[in-house]
């Protein structure tokens, strides 16, 4: 019986002393995270008691604001609504955070600031933060009316800096009821835009096309090829492919074609303009899984991106293992097909990286963060992200995608004036039969001295459908607005043949 007894108090202390450390662990280990953990009431309720820091475009217009409501709690307003919601996010008590609601919380809701006294330091002052953005409402807008309601992205970026002055897309969202105090208007809100049957290509509105989806880039890669031949095995460059409609691949019975079944061979800076395939398929097999591999990662493939948004998703390029023995590969990676997956910001970094002496700049939307009382607490640093080409050859890639829009596969899109650099991509969707395709342009411009790196992409177009007939007329109008924002003039009616 004493046994029994002894065993018996030895178990009971055991479990005291485990809810001993449970207590320890809840009340003091984990209290800060649970205080200010989002499923805790009263820390849903204390935010909501308090307004958070004002988001802001570059010039100043208001991206996000709280208002008081009668009932005394704050509420969310976001005046540009779809126009900035997949990059200003949402704060809901509901649903979370998103976008710079998300990534820049700790400076938007009430926190304690900086003491500019003694009796602040002794007495802590609790405010909120402003955040200005490198966003451009007035590119928003256009990039919206582009679109036209189309399925599709637009990224672009200040070359020299990483800004990025504008990022749009389609399938896009209001945030205003995603807020509500209605919980009723807040889930129908959530259902729809999180819906992917609503859409036909299975988009969701709550994600970006322009940073969270990735697409085949079809031929605006073969800027990547070029400068792994550049870079890694000059030699190419001035080798001489042979003129063909059709390359037979080792490893495998698919002919790869020509668009149109045309034919087409030469050298690098002969091939690019018109955008053969045959010849850079080549190119790819020549220049073997390291170089492609490494250049791909050197322009950003594989890796996370900077960008200071949460959900930005990573771009697909085959590894060097996977490469490796793998003639076909190497060669449909060579031209953005089979394995090749970007975002729109990807694409655009890569046009921006070239633009930029071959330096890819780590892209930002955040250039400020000031505090209530207006004292800086942040302040963007522009920052090299990779370099992916010598300035030299950086310089020759850009007089060949000069030639791409003289008289290249982008020929007339762009005023001549302008001396643009850029690329083409219709990349071929639907295995084994082709049912779609991506339709992409690059460009970078106005040279020999560019300020604007641009991307555009409509994915699921029809079979007939290019890169330069679908994504042309909303590059151009995008090149021809950044400009004027950066001269600071109006960009609207940017021209005549550009309607805002």
């Amino acid at each position: 019986m004493g046994r029994r007894i002894q065993a018996l108090a030895i178990v009971m202390s055991l479990l005291f002393l485990l809810v001993i450390i449970q207590l320890v662990n809840i009340q003091v280990v984990r209290a800060p995270e649970l205080n200010a953990s989002s499923y805790n009431p009263r820390a849903v309720t204390n935010e909501l008691m308090n307004p958070r820091g004002e988001i802001l475009s570059s010039t100043g217009g208001v991206l996000a604001t709280s208002t008081k409501l009668p009932s005394g709690v704050y509420q969310r307003i976001y005046p540009f609504g779809y126009l900035a919601s997949q990059i200003v996010g949402i704060d809901s008590p509901v649903y979370g955070r998103y976008g710079l609601e998300g990534s820049y919380n700790s400076h938007l809701k009430a926190h304690a600031l900086e003491p500019q006294s003694l009796g602040q330091l002794l007495m802590p002052v609790r405010g909120t933060d402003t955040i200005t953005t490198t966003l451009s409402t007035d590119l928003q807008r256009l990039a919206a009316k582009q679109l036209a309601g189309r399925d599709g992205a637009v990224v672009v970026l200040d070359p020299r800096n990483g800004a990025v002055l504008s990022m749009y897309s389609n399938p896009t969202y209001n945030p205003s009821p995603l807020v509500s105090q209605d919980r009723a208007i807040e889930a129908a809100a959530w259902k729809a835009a999180t819906c992917r049957t609503c859409n036909v290509h299975h988009f969701s509105a709550l994600a970006s096309l322009a940073y969270q989806y990735t697409f085949a880039p079809g031929s605006t890669s073969k800027v990547l090829t070029s400068a792994a031949a550049f870079e890694l095995d000059p030699s190419l460059v001035n080798k001489v492919y042979p003129y063909t409609t059709a390359l037979y691949i080792p490893q495998t019975t698919k002919q790869l074609h020509n668009f149109g079944f045309g034919g087409c061979g030469g050298t690098l800076a002969s091939m690019l303009p018109p955008s053969c395939d045959t010849g850079f398929a080549n190119m790819g097999l020549d220049l073997g899984a390291h170089n492609l591999a490494t250049e791909a990662q050197a322009f950003g493939y594989n890796q996370p991106s900077p960008l200071d948004l949460p959900g930005v998703a990573t771009s697909a390029f085959p590894t060097e293992a996977e490469l490796t023995n793998n003639p076909p590969s190497q060669a449909y990676s060579a031209i953005g097909q089979q394995n090749v997956s970007a975002t729109a910001l990807q694409n655009a970094l890569i046009a921006a990286g070239v633009a930029n002496g071959g330096v890819v700049m780590g892209p930002h939307l955040v250039s400020q963060i000031r505090d209530q009382n207006g004292n800086s607490v942040y302040h963007w640093k522009p920052k090299p992200w990779s370099t992916a080409m010598t300035k030299a050859n950086s310089l020759t890639l850009t007089g060949i995608m000069e030639n791409v829009a003289s008289y290249g596969t982008a020929a007339g899109v762009f005023p001549g004036y302008l001396n643009v650099a850029a690329k083409t991509g219709t990349a071929q969707v639907g295995y084994p039969v082709i049912t779609n395709t991506h339709d992409w342009l690059i460009a970078f411009g106005p040279n020999p001295n560019p300020t604007v790196a641009i991307a555009v992409v409509l994915p699921f177009q029809p079979i007939s459908a290019t890169g330069a007939a679908v994504a042309g007329p909303v590059i151009r109008c995008m090149m021809l607005g950044a400009i004027a924002y950066q001269q600071h003039q109006p960009v609207t009616n940017t021209s005549a043949t550009c309607p805002s």
